[in-house]
């Protein structure tokens, strides 16, 4: 029997210099977004004093509806000015979709790949 990941929990941040990496669930929608949003800013603030760029991670993230989509425009806001945010998501994945027709890659800058998420 094989055990998956629980596709709710968002991974542990993975710190670099300036830079946290926060590798998101599988599935972002209605039923755990609200709960991310606090994890994902808690992680923020811990970094705080040193934080110029969080990285929101998608790539293992196989389904995202409009909650993902208010997930990361509300961390967006909450940051502006103290720190930019980056999202990576695989081209042609489902959140890459999902944010290229809500328009949110107007406000935030999507890559397809963490390279080169962290190079920008």
């Amino acid at each position: 029997m094989t055990f998956l990941p629980n596709p709710y929990e968002p991974c542990d941040p993975c710190e670099l210099s300036g830079c946290t990496v926060l590798a998101l669930p599988a599935e972002i929608d209605f039923c755990n977004a609200r709960d991310l949003l606090p994890l994902v800013l808690s992680t923020a603030d811990a970094h705080d004093d040193r934080l110029r760029v969080l990285v929101l991670d998608l790539t293992a993230t196989h389904f995202m509806d409009s909650q993902g989509v208010g997930l990361i425009s509300q961390v967006h806001h909450y940051l502006r000015g103290s720190a930019r945010v980056r999202v990576v998501a695989a081209p042609e994945s489902v959140p890459s979709r999902v944010l290229e027709l809500s328009g949110l890659r107007r406000d935030v800058p999507v890559f397809d790949n963490l390279a080169e998420a962290l190079r920008s």
